[in-house]
């Protein structure tokens, strides 16, 4: 038996042991996560100096001040959250349509869904060509198919250089290009769903609208919440997809860019992103409680 004091040494010792065993996760996350994050918000305090030899200036809140008076980033705010709530919906809808859809036996069935989910797997920049290809103004098949034989539109659309044209463009291929995730995660929760639930229902005399409203909707919430939340973070700073089609959506992301690397304000872009990470930690934080209610 041990005594009192050879207890707390043991258990001093597993403590240390323990500190040992976490230190390298520790700091590897000190490292990737937490560094750039403070050193982000040092830079958003500072006017920083192009020439390596001089030092940054510290200038306090300033370059939020000035960002509160900048009407250019509160119009490119407007358009990001436009922008996302229009791709978040469209991806979800579509994709919650089609996986109801492909839950459904039929014959091909198996490649039906390996199709759907090739512009996800694709290469962004791969995509981004064929849709420049496509929706190029002169030579492009959208004009020619939507001017010349349906007769939709009676003159062609500039959609990579007009700035309403190309917000649609690229609203379109978002959707287009990530609603097979909304599709993958909706159709995996679809397949978990008790079949003696929808017996149930029909028993009840439900038909198709009642058994979605009443047994697949409240089983799929979740995982609809969960879309909503990450898809959103997502498109608040989508940046590769947009900048590769069009210059023509100055979302905040694009706007950040061109702060930083086209006017070299990188105080001032720092400034941004924390701006932005508050909002977005706002938002995360109101809708897990409000939407998942954890």
């Amino acid at each position: 038996m041990l005594n009192k004091r050879e207890r707390n040494s043991l258990k001093a010792q597993e403590e240390r042991l323990g500190y040992l065993l976490i230190a390298p996760a520790f700091l590897l996350i000190v490292t990737v996560i937490l560094y750039p994050i403070v050193y982000n918000i040092w830079l958003s305090f500072h006017k920083v100096s192009l020439n390596p030899k001089k030092p940054d200036i510290f200038i306090g809140l300033q370059n939020y001040l000035e960002l509160l008076r900048d009407t250019d980033f509160w119009q490119s705010i407007s358009i990001t959250l436009l922008y996302t709530l229009i791709t978040v919906a469209g991806a979800t809808i579509v994709g919650l349509g089609t996986a109801i859809l492909l839950n459904k036996p039929f014959r091909g069935r198996r490649l039906a869904r390996s199709v759907i989910l090739l512009p996800y797997v694709a290469p962004v920049i791969s995509l981004v060509f064929v849709w420049q290809y496509m929706f190029n103004p002169v030579y492009g098949m959208v004009n020619y198919a939507l001017v010349q034989k349906l007769h939709v539109l009676p003159l062609s659309v500039d959609w990579l250089d007009s700035p309403k044209a190309a917000f649609w463009l690229v609203v379109l291929f978002d959707i287009w290009h990530l609603f097979p995730f909304s599709f993958m995660m909706i159709l995996a929760r679809l397949q978990s769903i008790d079949t003696t639930l929808y017996e149930a229902a029909e028993i009840d005399g439900a038909n198709g609208w009642r058994k979605f409203w009443h047994v697949t909707l409240p089983e799929i919430q979740f995982v609809l919440g969960s879309l909503v939340i990450l898809r959103f973070i997502w498109n608040f700073y989508k940046f590769d997809e947009i900048y590769l089609l069009t210059k023509e959506v100055p979302v905040v992301s694009v706007y950040t860019y061109e702060t930083a690397f086209s006017t070299y304000n990188h105080g001032m872009a720092a400034a941004i992103t924390a701006t932005l990470f508050i909002l977005v930690m706002f938002f995360v934080l109101t809708a897990v409680r409000k939407v998942l209610k954890w």
